[in-house]
């Protein structure tokens, strides 16, 4: 079995960038997708208007420029899943369901998803007026009315951004206190185009071939209403992808890898880039420049020893 430079383990704009830096530093390196198309989340959204140089790109097409130009530098990609990992040692060993891999560094770009509501029509609507990413994709919604769901600090810090553009915000939260910091709190509050809907829950994601209307149900009354929407943000949650890697790295309570900028993780070798981190801000650029960093600081690691 060869022992290769470096493993990246996900191929969205951590792992695709990554992959394409290490290929540059003449690394060798794989990089192992489960899945059949390269890109991680971006490929469920609709339209990316964020990411410098190339504004109002579709989610699919920019996952195929950066999975493009992986390719035309050579970098080598694996269909596998990963099982299980042996991160302790001078020689890191990936498990997949296919083959063991075993490499000098790992970097560890698995991503993280967002916690879906699972209601009728969210799935079918989601990229259509059912965005779970307030600064992602709250552009698209100016001077229209939209709802979030949620009672934490990420929904109310997403129905605070939004209330800078959009006419209208609606808060759905399923209890009768918000659980977000007092501070967010009281800056929602003392907006004019927000408002809170309590002791409720969406049971229906409504529209034709966009997000239209909402059917709710307040827990305490039972009453069904309907409240018409032009998009939902879902912000109940983001949960990392780093369950395989439990009891090898350091992570905070969430399960989010501990790692700063440079990616180095508690385990001398392995590195974290992109969502899977902690950090403050999991967008599409700041994902691309962890995998960035984490060849560098691997190319580091790789020279002292």
């Amino acid at each position: 079995m060869s022992v290769h430079d470096m493993i990246i383990i996900g191929s969205g704009p951590a792992g695709l960038s990554a992959a394409i830096y290490a290929q540059r530093a003449q690394l060798d390196a794989i990089v192992i997708e489960k899945g059949m198309i390269s890109g991680g989340q971006v490929l469920s959204t609709y339209e990316v208007d964020n990411y410098p140089g190339l504004p109002g790109i579709s989610g699919f097409e920019l996952s195929s420029k950066l999975r493009g130009h992986a390719d035309q530098l050579g970098a080598r990609f694996v269909d596998d899943t990963v099982i299980r990992a042996e991160l302790s040692g001078d020689i890191k060993r990936i498990i997949g369901e296919e083959e063991t891999y075993e490499a000098k560094t790992v970097i560890i770009a698995t991503g993280a998803h967002h916690r879906n509501l699972g209601v009728e029509g969210e799935e079918r609507l989601r990229g259509l007026g059912v965005p779970y990413c307030a600064t992602c994709d709250g552009a698209f919604f100016r001077g229209k009315t939209v709802a979030v769901v949620g009672g934490g600090d990420v929904a109310l810090e997403d129905a605070i951004f939004l209330a800078r553009m959009c006419s209208r915000v609606y808060v759905i939260h399923r209890r009768d206190e918000l659980r977000g910091a007092k501070s967010l709190q009281t800056k929602l509050f003392a907006l004019e185009n927000t408002e809170v809907i309590w002791d409720t829950v969406v049971e229906r994601i409504e529209g034709a071939d966009r997000t239209e209307r909402l059917i709710l149900l307040n827990k305490k009354t039972g009453e069904r209403t309907q409240l018409e929407t032009d998009g939902v943000f879902i912000a109940v949650g983001i949960t990392p992808d780093s369950e395989g890697f439990a009891g090898q790295l350091e992570m905070d309570a969430q399960g989010y890898i501990r790692a700063g900028e440079d990616g180095a993780t508690s385990v001398p070798g392995v590195f974290a880039a992109g969502d899977v981190r902690t950090k403050p801000l999991r967008q599409i650029i700041t994902a691309a420049a962890d995998g960035a960093n984490c060849v560098a600081a691997a190319e580091r690691y790789l020279a002292e020893r």
